[in-house]
């Protein structure tokens, strides 16, 4: 069995230490079995891992979540990249092609989709084990993992299920009778008592099966002809476009932990300190949790129920069951990510100028020791770099200069520039130039051993 993991997110609902370049799953406020933070992604990979299943795992992402991937799980972990974001079903489709056409995964290998973030116990990945064994002995289109419900919640879809059968192995299953989509409580109820399940997003089925919808739909099953013609893929959820149309459908009942901390009020349920950052919260506060990326300090006094988080993004302060609103609060405001996690480290904007058609970009960036930027060029702005901690060496042009706290380099317009940690290195980068955006990067090469061989010494 391959499993691909979906990682999106608009970075609206853990606002502000979610934006658009790190979504939720990729915050640190968990605590691991060595009690140091980790995120969302991180505990999932290692729970994988522990159940033998990492080693046949891949992640779908977009090409903004590529590089903060591989900072926070290594460069090891396989990442299918979406050219675009189009919804859950493009992002299956391209991934079953490069399983089948690059992966070499045969139309009878079952494949499993489930999200990157859902925080569960260990036997859920023993629930997912049994999918595969499911779809082989039931000959369902496809089967899916149900949630037994704890609450009559409004937040989730349920899966109506039919009489319970078991494989011959043992395993329970039954056929699903219908979807309901997020209902109402009182409605919820109702369907609880009927037996529903809370559909999770976890579903497994043959590799054959998704490949056989992109030929009726008369799209290429070959990985790169499916890249090109990514924009012709319809923009719509899988759930929508293949479950809800499958014939035979059915479902395996998981009496686990499973929840979704989507929201300030979930989340803070599962962290195990009050305090994340700089800051004091009073003894006498109840049911606050403070977390701060800031460098000043958060002081709170005799408060109750709140979350106060703050990040170069902004800061939010509000009651815990009135956290879930902030997406739609939000949902208008256009703001670039101030903070950036890269595969080579981190960034921080500290300041942002528009002036007679110039702009000015200030930043604070963070590369970890034997790191590199790669190498790079930008036909819109120049840029001066402020060493102010660490060495390191710095290609400018094919020519090679090591460097340390104190330097200043000059990189103008269309200069070829890379930079490699031998400790840990931050530098202060000013851009100048008439449009400031992370896509006017040309990155001619990554490898710094390749990079470092360009250089005239």
């Amino acid at each position: 069995m391959k499993l691909i993991l979906l990682s999106g997110g608009s970075g609206k609902r853990l606002w502000p230490l979610s934006n658009e370049a790190r979504s939720k799953q990729f915050l640190k406020m968990l605590k691991n079995p060595n009690q140091q933070l980790e995120s969302m992604v991180q505990r999932v990979w290692r729970q994988l891992e522990d159940s033998g299943l990492a080693e046949h795992a891949y992640i779908a992402t977009g090409t903004g979540q590529a590089d903060i991937i591989h900072s926070q799980l290594g460069e090891h972990v396989p990442v299918i990249i979406e050219p675009e974001r189009r919804d859950t079903f493009p992002a299956i489709a391209l991934a079953a092609s490069y399983l089948y056409s690059i992966a070499g995964a045969g139309l009878n290998e079952v494949i499993c989709i489930l999200p990157v973030d859902p925080y569960v116990d260990a036997g859920f990945f023993n629930k997912i084990q049994e999918l595969e064994d499911v779809c082989r002995d039931t000959n369902a289109d496809i089967a899916l993992v149900g949630v037994k419900p704890t609450e009559a919640s409004e937040k989730f879809g349920y899966i109506v299920p039919s009489l319970l059968h078991k494989t011959e192995a043992g395993t329970d299953y039954a056929k699903v009778a219908r979807f309901q989509e997020k209902p109402k409580q009182e409605k919820a109820r109702a369907l609880i008592e009927l037996g529903a399940l809370w559909n999770c997003g976890v579903f497994a089925c043959k590799l054959d099966y998704i490949i056989q919808i992109l030929i009726d739909k008369g799209l290429p099953i070959q990985y790169e002809e499916l890249l090109k013609n990514y924009d012709k893929l319809p923009k719509i959820s899988f759930d929508y476009e293949v479950v809800e149309k499958a014939e035979r459908i059915v479902v395996l009942p998981f009496d686990g932990t499973w929840k979704d901390l989507g929201t300030w009020d979930a989340l803070t349920e599962e962290i195990e300190t009050s305090i994340i950052g700089n800051g004091i919260v009073s003894e006498d506060s109840v049911n606050v949790h403070l977390v701060n990326e800031l460098e000043i300090p958060v002081t709170v006094l005799g408060c109750r129920d709140l979350i106060i988080a703050t990040s170069p993004d902004g800061i939010l302060v509000s009651d815990k069951t009135s956290s879930p609103k902030v997406k739609d609060v939000l949902k208008h405001m256009e703001q670039r990510p101030m903070y950036e996690e890269r595969r080579w480290g981190w960034y921080r904007v500290l300041d942002y100028i528009k002036r007679d058609g110039r702009e000015i970009l200030t930043k604070r960036i963070g590369i970890h020791a034997g790191k590199n930027l790669s190498y790079q060029m930008h036909f819109k702005r120049s840029e001066a770099w402020t060493v102010i901690s660490g060495e390191g060496q710095f290609i400018l042009n094919d020519k090679l200069f090591h460097i340390q706290a104190g330097d200043v380099l000059q990189i103008p317009i269309r200069a070829r520039h890379s930079i490699l940690a031998i400790t840990d290195l931050e530098i202060i980068e000013v851009q100048t130039g008439s449009q400031l955006v992370e896509e006017d990067i040309v990155r001619l090469e990554l490898d710094w051993n390749i990079i470092s061989s360009y250089a005239i010494r």
